[in-house]
């Protein structure tokens, strides 16, 4: 007989009544029924329940037995009494009475139970990872997590990816976040960066003369921790293609992820093709760059009626007098909602720092529509008409207003999109919607520096006419400002789970692109002149895309947070409470590195 065990805890069946079997795991539950010791034993695999009676002489070292107490029993395996089956157990038909128990290793008094699903605060959780760990949910999530990586694996092959690896240990480059940094001792002063992404190595292969690369990639990035984001490092299915349009990039990506998730969406609908929205019109309509379209409500522009001389809300006016918008957010069957249900949606508005949520009740009144609320009374019946039929609402309905400067209208507008669908319940949580976003602005004004910089991926290809690009100059901001470029994310259920664009191959373009931005040639030279000659030696035309591994787990597992499908995570602080890192080094080992800490007081 094998020294630790013949079958796993999920492995007995009523086939196996009157065998002899060896069983090891945890004691996850014990219950002491008048005398007789019930133990639910746990491995890896599930539950069997295992019983001691008086008579047996195992009871004496099963009456020391605690929880998390890892033990070894031999037992016969007999069918359970009529009345105690547990039909939500594989092993739910049958229990092992033990004639033999060994204590293979004793538990402490646990800081956290790991029977049941009570919540324990982030410090308790992180610090005893491995006993969160063995709880059932959290364990469950972490083995979605593998199969889904193995089907990711299996489904980029089969369109014809073969998979590479990357260095870690790279140059520090300004792609959006801070680096992490790691001293080189045979090179005093100087430092290599864990990379935020493997962008530049991913085109170097394409100018390698490879085809179809993927990879499932480690990335760190230096920046606060947040639900859909871990402080540290994450990882992403790394993609890039050879010789393809922005189109031919969505023919290959959306079949994975579309396949991935209906293997694993448990009954949920998928978006049978992925709609494509461009950047502008999904700030329009939904307010924000990552729509979540299991929300029908749909935003509308309403600053050309708040600008009419018939209309005498003056707060609007003077706003849109001064180049504000006025942004309407429907909300359908609000009408009958008390009044409590619009003042606390005005308090939220406060709360996210606006003077509140304007609105008007729509009624029909001698075959008309007329409105009700604060703010009716300013608007005529035919500024009205105009309000609801842009925001697609009618009798019965309600409309809400954001005003404001644009950047802060739309952020508004957006926010209160979703709250206001939440509230009426009309988020469809039965399905995963995608869509594609496309047509980002290749620039953005930095208002901090006064200066054009890049708003997404600098290594983007500009949807821009080739020789009006090369003759632009910083001057002509607002040309500038107005260039798209092929830049597209992925979203799902109003979550980014991937940023990709079309690639700048052409090394003219490049300098002059990151010069608009203000880079000199010295410093594209310094940070990018591998890149530059890679460009320049014959470069083929590329793109790829680079979907979240993390942030696909968490919408398959269903939750909302990144820790609860990542093994060990860091905290909020992007401390490891578990290794306890960040940690101090040795005085030998700075000296090592040339290093002489300049710490705040």
């Amino acid at each position: 007989m094998h020294r630790y065990r013949t079958h796993t805890c999920a492995g007995l069946r009523e086939s196996d009544v009157g065998g002899s079997v060896r069983l090891s795991g945890w004691c996850h539950r014990i219950r002491d029924h008048g005398g007789v010791l019930f133990i639910d034993l746990r491995d890896h695999y599930g539950l069997t329940q295992v019983v001691v009676d008086p008579d047996s002489a195992a009871f004496r070292a099963a009456e020391t037995c605690r929880s998390e107490w890892v033990i070894r029993v031999d037992g016969k395996v007999k069918k359970r009494p009529a009345g105690t089956e547990n039909p939500d157990l594989p092993t739910g038909a049958v229990e092992v009475y033990i004639t033999e128990l060994e204590v293979l290793g004793p538990a402490a008094e646990l800081p956290m139970p790991v029977f049941g699903d009570q919540d324990y605060p982030e410090e308790t959780r992180l610090k005893y990872r491995f006993l969160d760990l063995r709880r059932e949910k959290l364990h469950a999530n972490i083995m979605k997590r593998g199969a889904i990586i193995d089907s990711v694996r299996r489904r980029m092959k089969d369109q014809g990816f073969f998979e590479f690896q990357t260095p870690i240990l790279t140059a520090s480059s300004p792609e959006g976040a801070r680096d992490f940094l790691v001293p080189s001792r045979l090179h005093p002063g100087k430092f290599y960066a864990l990379p935020q992404a493997p962008q530049q190595f991913k085109q170097l292969v394409m100018m390698s003369g490879f085809d179809r690369y993927f990879q499932i990639a480690p990335c760190f990035r230096d920046e606060d921790a947040r639900a859909d984001r871990s402080p540290g490092e994450f990882y992403q299915l790394d993609i890039e293609m050879s010789f393809v349009t922005q189109e031919d990039v969505f023919q290959a990506v959306e079949p994975v992820l579309r396949g991935l998730f209906e293997e694993f969406a448990e009954g949920r609908r998928v978006t049978p093709v992925f709609p494509r929205i461009p950047y502008a019109d999904a700030m329009l309509k939904y307010g924000v760059d990552k729509p979540d379209l299991r929300n029908p409500l749909v935003l509308a522009d309403v600053t050309d009626v708040f600008a009419r001389e018939d209309v005498t809300f003056n707060a609007f006016k003077t706003l849109v007098k001064h180049g504000g918008i006025v942004r309407a957010i429907p909300a359908p069957g609000a009408a009958t909602q008390p009044r409590s249900f619009f003042d606390k949606l005005n308090e939220w508005a406060r709360g996210e720092g606006a003077a509140g949520l304007g609105y008007v009740i729509l009624e029909e009144e001698n075959g008309g529509l007329v409105g009700k609320g604060p703010i009716a009374k300013f608007i005529p019946a035919q500024a009205l008409v105009a309000i609801a039929a842009a925001a697609k609402v009618g009798a019965g309905d309600a409309v809400f207003f954001s005003a404001g400067d644009k950047a802060k209208a739309v952020a508004l507008a957006g926010k209160a999109r979703t709250r206001i669908g939440t509230e009426l319940g009309l988020i469809d949580a039965d399905q995963y919607a995608f869509c594609w976003i496309t047509d980002f602005p290749m620039y953005e004004w930095d208002e901090e520096n006064k200066k054009i910089e890049f708003s997404h991926n600098p290594f983007s290809m500009p949807n821009y006419d080739r020789e009006k690009f090369l003759a632009l100059n910083p001057a002509d901001a607002d040309e500038i400002l107005g260039i798209t470029a092929f830049q597209y994310d992925i979203v799902c259920n109003g979550i980014e789970l991937s940023s990709g664009a079309i690639r700048n191959h052409r090394p003219e373009i490049m300098r002059k692109a990151f010069g608009l931005a203000g880079y000199g040639e010295d410093v594209l030279e310094a940070k990018f002149g591998g890149m530059l000659r890679a460009l320049s030696l014959g470069a083929p035309p590329h793109g790829g895309i680079a979907p979240g591994i993390d942030r696909i787990v968490m919408l398959l597992c269903g939750e909302q947070n990144l820790r609860e499908v990542v093994l060990f995570p860091m905290n909020q602080r992007a401390e490891d409470l578990l290794m306890g890192a960040p940690s101090d080094v040795t005085a030998k080992q700075l000296r090592e590195l040339h290093i002489r800490l300049n710490l705040p007081e």
